[in-house]
């Protein structure tokens, strides 16, 4: 497919269907659309020489055509050249016919360079294998046994051979194969000495590079790309180094990146073959005769290998769902767009799709759908991660491909059940390790895979019926790093449906992002997307069934494991039967800690049989309490709590208080005595009190805890009780705090603990500050007395996400 569009979009796919003739004028200054199409199976793919502007999208020739005739607005069909003949009439002046002479004679450059590349690439391998011949020749036992009894011949015969394999008037210096052959090569290499094959290889790409430039210009006009490229391709490795910092220090290195994208493998390779580095030459070798992937870092000649097996793991997944919010962007029917804005609703967050598709037929079939890299460090529990998209493009299969696996056997498939593949990036390479694991596929019919900006050129299917189609951005750097990029000369999977396109988007990471191709595909490439659709028929229909799966390296542990497993028994309440301790799997907390009026405190405490309180210069230390929980076996909730610090109930210790309140809950005889409490659920509200004493009111809650900052709002507008909010200040890292807790209930003292696990952050100096509503609510007024009403915490301790256990209250004798 070939043409340009409004957007300024340039097209080109391998298919079979057909073209049709493209309308609108190039636009001012550009050659007009070329000719593309798959010129059919062992000849070379070719690519668009196009307008960056015009005013439709231009559809192009398919897979076995001949190249379709390109019709400029309000005129005939523009003549092709004739075949191997690169020249074309140009009217001067810089007319329409000058354009269209000269988008004729890009068309038939591109394939005749590209089919020279390839045939000299073969040369190459041929020249190479005369190589390890002639040197296995030259190192044969029995040959060098045999020379005493013909000395002159065998010495003419010798030296015809040390020659041939070491003068560069023969195969240059090409000793190959064998052990002593490979030494003899490196140390060759180390030394700048090269082969006839190297040489010959390194034209093979020097011309790809020139055939992609006729789709990209600015590679050989731009002067800082030109003046690396030319450099590479000399040898000359100083000006190389000086070139690339030029280049880096103009545009920073995404840029950079971005505009390399299209010949990215091209001049890695030929960089590679004539450099010293005897370690990079086999994957300069694999990327110039496209025998296979990469397997080597082209630059220091790191082995992509050994960098991939660090990522292990059997594989997990479990069932998540999603918000109701994000459920609602996740799509009710099946169609190629459908399933690639569900990519983009889940995100790059470790998780991914499956959905069940009624077809038209009446059958039900199902789609898994794989997002690419989730974002963090390069090795988490994601099999998602940099690591996870490194194996699954190097490697057969991964964790990534065997969590996915996990997730379609959970999801109840049928065996023999039909499944379409979808998958971006890091997840379009690994639903095509799906597609080619032999075990899968006896599982399951896997009918379909489609793999976005995912470098996919060296996997192959399991069952040959898999249609595979594979849709890239010229400028995306991603699905280069198998090697094979915009200037492959290879017919790799003649029956493969390839739309390899570029638009005017040149920057990475943007051109790669699932968004940028969905709307690439929406807009700019209808051929494409109607073929795609055509394929996708059977699971075009309305989702019966959505499942969202969150992956991990390794089957994951048991939700709140090991903390959150303990034994639990029941507790009768109002509300029905409880599961105690309630366990939070989830959430976050903030303690604050003041200096407040000792007078006040005393009076809170009288008839408690707790006290006095614990004092900071004369004044009582006083503390509230926030927590979010946000998952637990109540339910989610909020809740702020005011206390007063008090010693241990039966002795006094003023100076051993201070040690005993960073004590574990189960140590510690210090406490807050709970004043005041506010929940924001009635489910809370009811059993509190029958479960620790504290008889909380419900009133709206707003909990909000960072490493940096606190927000905690207690009630609505019309009736605030209190609000704290600010900067925390420094923290030190520290464990999150176990919480005591001291209530009066049918005047009986209950104690009730919270074990918390994660963790947390002290804040010696916050800067927060605490305001007081005029409310009438007790916990108002008991601050009001309390004398905090605009008052800076002392000290401050958060938790940003942790795990907590909560027990019912125990009662203790403290008259």
């Amino acid at each position: 497919m070939s043409g340009a569009d409004a957007s300024g979009n340039h097209l080109r796919s391998d298919a079979c269907g057909e073209t049709a003739p493209t309308g609108g004028a190039p636009a001012k200054g550009a050659p007009p659309p070329a000719t593309i199409g798959n010129p059919g199976p062992g000849r070379p793919r070719r690519r668009p020489s196009v307008p960056s502007a015009g005013p439709s999208p231009a559809e192009g020739a398919l897979a076995g055509d001949t190249p379709a005739e390109v019709t400029p607005a309000g005129g005939a069909p523009a003549e092709s050249a004739p075949a191997g003949d690169t020249s074309a009439e140009v009217t001067p002046a810089g007319g329409p016919p000058a354009q269209d002479a000269l988008a004729e004679g890009a068309a038939a450059a591109q394939p005749l360079l590209r089919a020279a590349a390839r045939e000299l690439s073969e040369i190459g391998v041929a020249i190479q294998e005369a190589s390890v011949h002639a040197t296995a020749a030259l190192t044969d036992g029995a040959v060098l046994g045999a020379l005493p009894y013909a000395p002159a011949e065998g010495y003419r015969a010798q030296r015809a051979l040390l020659r041939a394999v070491t003068d560069r008037r023969g195969l240059g210096y090409a000793v190959a194969g064998g052990r002593l052959g490979a030494l003899a090569a490196r140390l060759g290499g180390m030394a700048g000495a090269e082969s006839l094959a190297v040489l010959v290889l390194a034209t093979s790409l020097r011309l790809r590079i020139t055939a992609v430039a006729l789709d990209h210009p600015e590679l050989v006009d731009d002067p800082l790309l030109g003046r690396l490229i030319g450099a590479v391709g000399a040898d000359r490795d100083i000006e190389s180094v000086r070139a690339l910092r030029a280049l880096l220090r103009d545009r920073g290195a995404v840029r950079t990146l971005s505009e390399l994208a299209p010949v990215f493998g091209e001049v890695l390779a030929l960089r590679a073959l004539l450099d010293e580095n005897p370690l990079n030459d086999t994957a300069a070798w694999l990327i110039a005769t496209g025998k296979g992937y990469a397997s080597a870092d082209p630059i220091i000649g790191l082995s992509n290998r050994a960098i991939a097996v660090l990522d292990t793991g059997e594989g997990g997944a479990r069932r998540l769902e999603p918000a109701p919010a994000e459920a609602a962007r996740l799509s009710s029917k099946g169609s190629l767009l459908d399933f690639l804005r569900n990519l983009g609703a889940l995100g790059t967050t470790g998780r991914v799709l499956i959905q069940s598709v009624a077809g038209p037929d009446g059958v039900v079939r199902h789609v898994v759908q794989a997002p690419g890299m989730r974002s963090g460090r390069p090795d988490n529990d994601s099999p998602q991660d940099l690591l996870g998209a490194f194996s699954s493009a190097v490697l057969d299969s991964g964790p990534y491909s065997r969590a996915l696996i996990k997730a379609v056997d959970d999801f109840g498939i049928p065996p023999g059940g039909e499944i379409a593949l979808v998958g971006h990036s890091a997840g379009g390479a690994a639903i095509m390790n799906l597609a080619q694991d032999p075990e899968f596929c006896a599982r399951y019919t896997v009918t379909h895979a489609v793999a976005v900006g995912s470098p996919v050129d060296f996997k192959k299917p399991a069952d040959p019926r898999t249609w595979i189609a594979s849709v890239t951005n010229q400028h995306d750097i991603i699905p280069t790093l198998d090697g094979q990029g915009a200037g492959g000369c290879f017919d790799l999977h003649p029956g493969w449906y390839v739309v390899d396109y570029f638009d005017s988007t040149h920057l990475f990471p943007i051109c790669h992002s699932i968004e940028h191709y969905t709307a690439n595909i929406a807009d700019d490439l209808p051929e494409a997307r109607d073929r795609i659709d055509r394929q996708l028929t059977p699971y075009r229909g309305p989702v019966t069934r959505s499942q969202v799966y969150l992956l991990s390296d390794r089957a994951p542990h048991p939700e709140g494991f090991p903390f959150l497993t303990v034994p639990t028994y029941p507790a009768a309440t109002s509300r029905g039967t409880l599961e105690l301790p309630v366990r939070c799997q989830d959430g976050s907390a903030l303690t604050a800690y003041f200096a407040a009026d000792p007078g006040a405190a005393a009076t809170l405490l009288e008839g408690t049989g707790l006290g006095p309180a614990v004092q900071v210069a004369g004044r009582a230390l006083v503390a509230v309490h926030a927590f979010w929980n946000r998952r637990t076996s109540l339910g989610g909730y909020r809740e702020v709590h005011l206390g007063i610090v008090v010693h241990d109930p039966w002795r006094a210790r003023p100076f051993r208080v201070w040690p005993d309140l960073v004590r574990r809950a189960d140590r510690r005889r210090s406490g807050s005595f709970l004043v005041g409490s506010v929940v924001d659920t009635d489910t809370v509200s009811a059993v509190a009190p029958e479960i620790w004493g504290c008889e909380p009111s419900v009133a709206p809650l707003d909990v909000a805890v960072t490493a940096r900052s606190a927000r905690v709002v207690a009630g609505g507008p019309d009736g605030r009780l209190l609000a704290f909010r600010g900067p925390l200040g420094p923290g030190i890292p520290a464990g999150a705090w176990d919480l005591v807790g001291y209530s009066r209930r049918e005047g009986a003292t209950l104690r009730s603990c919270v074990e918390t696990r994660g963790r947390g952050r002290a804040h010696p100096a916050p800067r927060a500050r605490l305001t007081v509503g005029q409310a009438a609510h007790p916990m108002a007024r008991h601050l009001r007395e309390l004398g905090l009403d605009g008052a800076r915490p002392l000290l401050c301790l958060s938790t940003v996400a942790h795990q907590t256990l909560r027990a019912a209250g125990v009662p203790v004798r403290t008259t």
